[in-house]
Formats: structure tokens, C-alpha cells, sequence
């Protein structure tokens, strides 16, 4: 997802301090109605798309990502359950899609998805009648790890490495789950002391590891994300890093 010129001008504005949020919201909603005119339009017909909470949604990139600086300047309860990732895809989705903050209830995803032979299986995902017990149950074990606090570097890679494989795995969410769970583990990497550089991420790299990990080795996450782990630095929202890329690899 990129932004078009215009949001990103809004944005560089509310980072100098020049504008408040609402401003870049109103810019980037704007420009996401154009888009959908315009595709709506090409296609032929009045009637807009319903779109996707995937990386093919281009038309809507700017209403997301305007929502993404939104959500960091806001935040959220950060309670490291299932609540979060539902606040989280709520705060980033909320008057763009219908189905922010709900649950996915089909146990296959979307069909417009980058993986198409994965989202008609499903095996590929956890069952979506169970959402709600394996996402405690990931919460309790994230839990009785502190939350990943007090950790050395290549212990925290790993715990890291091993959450973003299960929540994937998980998929709480018809679509958007990449964007949730980069923005949960920046949180939680940045509350245990620990920020993520996401703008030295491309998305090729990032799909080559989520598919690696479906075959069982998380190894390309760890590697992933033991290049882009700093310490953290307390005054810098956590979330800004590598923000002009837009909301999600």
C-alpha cells in the first residue's frame, strides 16, 4: 500500500507539528474517495467495490495509513490479548471496511489474497470457531513470559519470532493481519525495551518469511528481525519508525 502525494504532503506537515491529525485524516479520506471513483468508474459501474483488508486494496491506502498515525498518536489499551489485536484492526480499518474489529468467522480467508492456494485451504489457518480460545491461550503463554520484558537480544529474536508465527497462524481477521501484527509487535517489542525498524523491511522479504514459517521454520523471522531490532528510544513514538512506507509490508 502507497499513499498518494497529497496524504503524504499532510503527513510531513503533522510531523513538523504544522497540522493536527484530523487534518491528515481528512486529506487522506478524501483522496481514498477519489480512488474510489476512479476505480469505480474504470470498472464500468457506480457501484464501489467492496475491497479487501489485504495488500491489493491500493484504492484505500491512504485512509489506512492516515488511521496508522491516528492509532500511534491515540493508542490503545495495550492488554496483549485478543482485545488488542481487535482494538488495533478497529483503529485501522473503522469507516473504511465493514468488518473492522470483527472476527473472522469462515476458516478459510478472503479469496483476493497474495497466497491464493492458502486461503482456500482450511488447514492453513486456525479454525474460526476457536479464535477466541487459542488467542487466550497465546495471551497466557505471552503473559507468563512477561510480555517478553527482561529478555537478552537473541532470547527476545526468538520469543519474538515464535508469537508472530502463532499469531499468523491464528489470523484473527479476514484480512489486515499483517498490519495488526506489525503494529502489536512494535508495541510489544517497544514496552520491553526494544524498537522495530520496519522501514529496512521490503515485503518480499516479509512474505518469504511468513511463508517459511507456514512450513514450520521461523528462522527467516528471526533473521528479520534481528537486523531491524534497536534499543528503544523513549521519546520516539514507537509506531513512526519507517512510517512514510505507509501501514503494512
Amino acid at each position: 500500500m502507497t499513499p498518494g502525494e497529497a496524504t503524504m504532503r499532510a503527513a510531513a506537515s503533522y510531523e513538523r507539528g504544522l497540522e493536527a491529525v484530523t487534518h491528515l485524516i481528512d486529506v487522506a479520506d478524501e483522496q481514498t474517495a477519489m480512488r474510489l471513483r476512479a476505480a469505480a468508474s474504470s470498472a464500468g459501474t457506480d457501484r464501489l467495490a467492496a475491497g479487501s483488508l489485504d495488500d491489493h486494496a491500493t484504492d484505500r491506502a491512504d485512509a489506512v495509513f492516515a488511521r496508522t498515525v491516528l492509532l500511534a498518536e491515540r493508542r490503545w489499551n495495550p492488554s496483549g490479548d485478543l482485545d488488542e489485536l481487535i482494538a488495533i484492526h478497529k483503529g485501522l480499518f473503522e469507516g473504511v471496511f465493514e468488518d473492522a474489529g470483527k472476527l473472522r468467522t469462515s476458516n478459510t480467508t478472503r479469496e483476493v489474497t497474495n497466497d491464493r492456494e492458502r486461503a482456500a485451504n482450511p488447514e492453513a489457518f486456525f479454525p474460526a470457531g476457536l479464535i477466541e480460545t487459542g488467542a487466550h491461550n497465546i495471551a497466557t503463554e505471552l503473559a507468563d513470559k512477561r510480555n517478553l520484558h527482561a529478555l537478552d537480544r537473541d532470547v527476545f529474536v526468538h520469543a519474538l519470532a515464535s508469537l508472530y508465527d502463532e499469531l499468523g497462524y491464528l489470523h484473527p481477521f479476514r484480512g489486515g493481519n499483517a498490519m495488526v501484527l506489525r503494529i502489536f509487535g512494535s508495541r510489544l517489542a517497544h514496552d520491553a525495551g526494544w524498537d522495530l525498524d520496519w522501514g529496512e523491511v521490503t515485503r518480499e522479504e516479509y512474505r518469504a518469511a511468513k511463508h517459511t514459517a507456514y512450513r514450520g521454520d521461523i528462522s527467516a523471522f528471526e533473521d528479520m528481525f534481528d537486523r531491524i531490532l534497536r534499543p528503544a528510544n523513549p521519546t520516539r513514538v514507537f509506531l513512526i519508525a519507517g512510517w512514510n512506507q505507509g501501514p503494512a509490508h
